[in-house]
């Protein structure tokens, strides 16, 4: 995505032909499984699906350009990774125009290994930065009970703590020190979820400069250089020099 430009609704003029913009975004929203780059600028195309502009369908059009000259581009999945759950958090804040609402984004590795990540708008309005970073953290630790669970039904032994990464240092201090939630009453209670995972050790709770946070890509758009950076942190790398 363009880092300057902002998608909202009536942007531009209507697009000529909606239906097959829905069918690409369709198309779009499958490859999303094997592609974690456009996750971001894919959860941003389909909020226009109704009534999709010549802006919309312009930014969709690059999103194509860059998947034809990136098919080299794939997810390594290394044999000798030990088995610990790492799950990076973050949001960014009031960032859609029209509704004002937060993006909440994570990525969970199983060792070096990428399994799971998301892109999406949250479903209530946040009242600052440090709210919207803690309803991103309530949403990771429930990925990170999820995967548990999992683990312990494939009969995986795993005694670690999971690892969860947030650069936001007001959202951790809510999450681990309960003088805090007198002020913090406006939080609904379900996204309290983290507090009570991190009281019965599922997870550590740790910091991480916004430089290393690789959620980034998930939550924003971002220059090409940060963009790249990130997708080689996410274990993204051209499949074809393995051979």
């Amino acid at each position: 995505m363009v880092k300057t430009i902002h998608l909202h609704q009536h942007v531009s003029e209507p697009y000529h032909d909606p239906v097959s913009y829905r069918q690409l975004v369709g198309r779009l929203l499958y490859l999303t499984n094997t592609c974690p780059g456009i996750t971001f600028v894919v959860q941003q195309l389909t909020q226009f699906m109704a009534n999709p502009s010549v802006m919309h369908h312009k930014a969709m059009t690059r999103v194509l350009r860059y998947i034809k000259g990136s098919h080299e581009q794939g997810l390594l999945y290394p044999t000798t990774s030990i088995i610990q759950i790492k799950d990076f958090s973050d949001s960014d804040w009031a960032t859609c125009p029209d509704t004002r609402k937060s993006i909440s984004g994570y990525s969970m590795f199983l060792g070096d290994s990428l399994v799971s990540w998301k892109s999406k708008k949250q479903n209530t309005d946040s009242r600052s930065s440090s709210e919207a970073e803690y309803r991103a953290l309530a949403i990771a630790s429930c990925e990170i009970q999820w995967l548990t669970y999992l683990l312990t039904d494939f009969q995986v032994l795993y005694k670690q703590h999971a690892l969860l990464y947030c650069d936001n240092n007001s959202a951790r201090h809510i999450a681990a020190n309960a003088v805090f939630h007198e002020r913090t009453k406006h939080v609904e209670i379900d996204c309290h979820v983290i507090r009570e995972r991190l009281h019965n050790k599922l997870l550590h709770l740790l910091p991480i400069s916004s430089s290393a946070q690789i959620a980034d890509v998930l939550t924003k758009p971002l220059e090409p250089i940060p963009f790249n950076h990130m997708l080689g942190k996410l274990g993204v790398i051209d499949i074809h020099s393995l051979s």
